[in-house]
Order: structure tokens, then C-alpha cells, then sequence
């Protein structure tokens, strides 16, 4: 089974980092627009791009272009392979995964590319978790928010038990204030954390234990496949962070989960599900969250304007 690289990232010496994976260029006005919200509201942590053999030349030049530090890693799949043809989005989550394996760093606060930062949200890279010596045995492994799984878009494949009594959210309607400051149990319904923002302390024990699950035959029953290995081999061992941290932009749609989104607490937009913002116009947005985008991604080009910096990423 391949593991990460070892070697850290060029551009930076910090040992605490955001990283998000990149594979195409499909997601890089993505990574742009969170790189750029992270900064904007003052984080003091680079974010690194980790990237794989499939990322293309013109998307190496736009990250060097600005600066942003980046990291090989490799591609990570189970041995034997899964149909995700209804979601091909699932064949590259597995490699998000490697941040488990970074040892180099002390702390790594993996990140998706659509995602947006709304406010400063460093305090993750000081929350308590397990130390690497505990070796994925302790109650603390890693931090994530609960994947909702309602299945709100009655997508036909998902699952029969992803339905709203499961769905760890759908436990914190009638207390939304409390909702704003901590997550559901664990190990509450399901049990799954969403694989879009997850706090590490790097461990090479941990990190074996998901290879040697990636390489059991088990893994072809992962219908998502990493957050539902993490909920699988960590059952009720991660911390659950409140929504804020990864607000779902389907969380705040009417019948949703409405009734604990609140504008004005979320941290962090995570835009799951397509259509992405950047595959919509400027005033032909589709949905509220999808203009908070683009109000900081033409912040965004607006300063890489004055910088010369003009790639159509």
C-alpha cells in the first residue's frame, strides 16, 4: 500500500498547516478562493496544496504565481477497487486521507477546496487531541463536524438509513444556540464524520491503521468512502465540532437543518454538491451562500489584478 511523501512542503517551515488536495484544475479557483479567505481573516498557518501525480503544469504556475506552498502526495485507493460511478467524487476522497501520514507536521487541519472562510477559525490548530503516541487507541483520535445524512436531494443511490431521524444535526433542532458552540455525540445516529474538514495530529500509527483498512476487503462496503472508514475504524473516538466549522450549504436550504443555521455564526462554507459557485456567473448565483463566494473570489481577483496576476484561474 503507498504511503504519503515524507518530504515537506516547499515554501514553508511552519509546523501547523491547513492542506486541501488538488488533482485538477477542475477545483483550483476553489483552492484560490479559500487560500485567499483564510488569509483575509488573519490565520496565521499556511495553507498547502497537496497534490497528485494528475495535477497539470498550468496549475503548478498558478500556485507558484502566488505563492501558495504545495506538497506531493500520493494517490490513495483501496486494493481493490469500488464503483462510485454515481459519484466519481469519491474516487479522488481517498487520498484525502494522507494528512493522517504527514508526520513532518505537527498539526494538519485538512481543508476541501470548496470550502470558504468566513472567519478566523485558528483555534483548531491548538484543540486538544490524542498525542501520536496514543496511536489511534484514545477517544480524541482526530476532530471533524457530522456528515448530514438526510439525503435532502433524494439522491436514489445513497443509502436506505441516510434519512433525517439518523442525522446527528437533526438531534440539535430543538437547542440551536447550543448547536452554534458544540457538535451532536460522536457517535449519535450513524455515526459519520464529513470527510470536508478534519483536525490532525499526524501519527504513523494511525495512519497504518487506515492503510491496513484501505487493504481489507471491508472497505469495498464504503459507500463514502473516507468519512465512512474514519466513522468505521474510530466509531465514537473523534471529537464532533458544530456545523460552523463546516457549515454544508445544504444545512441552511428550508427543511434542512435550517433551524440551527445561523448567517451569522458560521466559520467556514463548505459548497457540497454541484452546481459549485464557480460554475455559476456573477449575479446568476442559484443560492444566497453561492454569492458569499463570489463577493470574495472578485475581492480576490481584483488584488491579483494589482499584482499582475491574470491566468483566468
Amino acid at each position: 500500500m503507498a504511503s504519503t511523501t515524507t518530504t515537506p512542503a516547499t515554501g514553508t517551515s511552519s509546523k501547523k498547516v491547513w492542506t486541501t488536495l488538488i488533482t485538477n484544475t477542475a477545483y483550483l479557483s476553489g483552492l484560490l478562493a479559500l487560500d485567499y479567505s483564510l488569509k483575509k481573516h488573519g490565520t496565521k498557518y499556511p495553507l498547502v496544496a497537496l497534490y497528485t501525480d494528475a495535477f497539470p503544469q498550468e496549475g503548478h504556475e498558478a500556485l507558484d504565481r502566488r505563492g501558495i506552498p504545495k506538497q506531493h502526495v500520493k494517490y490513495l485507493l483501496p486494493t481493490k477497487g469500488k464503483d462510485y460511478t454515481n459519484d466519481p467524487r469519491f474516487y479522488d476522497c481517498w487520498s484525502k486521507l494522507t494528512p493522517f501520514g504527514l508526520t513532518e507536521y505537527d498539526r494538519v487541519v485538512q481543508l476541501d477546496s470548496d470550502m470558504l472562510v468566513l472567519k478566523n477559525m485558528d483555534e483548531l490548530m491548538e484543540m486538544e487531541l490524542d498525542p501520536p503516541s496514543a496511536a489511534g487507541k484514545g477517544q480524541r483520535v482526530f476532530a471533524a463536524s457530522h456528515a448530514c445524512v438526510c439525503n435532502p436531494l433524494k439522491k436514489p443511490h445513497y443509502p436506505k438509513n441516510w434519512i433525517p431521524e439518523n442525522c446527528a444535526f437533526t438531534s440539535q433542532h430543538e437547542k440551536p444556540e447550543e448547536a452554534q458552540k458544540a457538535g451532536a455525540a460522536p457517535d449519535f445516529g450513524l455515526g459519520m464524520p464529513n470527510g470536508g474538514l478534519q483536525v490532525v495530529n499526524p501519527s504513523k500509527e494511525v495512519y497504518q491503521l487506515i492503510l491496513d483498512q484501505l487493504s481489507n476487503d471491508t472497505s469495498l462496503d464504503y459507500d463514502f468512502a473516507d468519512q465512512s472508514l474514519l466513522g468505521d475504524v474510530f466509531h465514537g473516538r473523534w471529537v464532533a465540532l458544530p456545523y460552523i466549522y463546516n457549515a454544508l450549504k445544504t444545512l441552511r436550504h428550508k427543511g434542512v437543518h435550517d433551524q440551527i443555521w445561523r448567517d451569522d455564526e458560521v466559520k467556514n462554507v463548505h459548497y457540497i454538491l454541484s452546481p459549485k459557485p464557480w460554475d455559476e456567473k456573477p449575479g446568476e448565483e442559484k443560492e444566497e451562500s453561492h454569492k458569499w463566494w463570489h463577493a470574495v473570489n472578485q475581492e480576490r481577483l481584483a488584488e491579483e489584478k494589482k499584482r499582475d496576476i491574470s491566468d483566468g484561474f
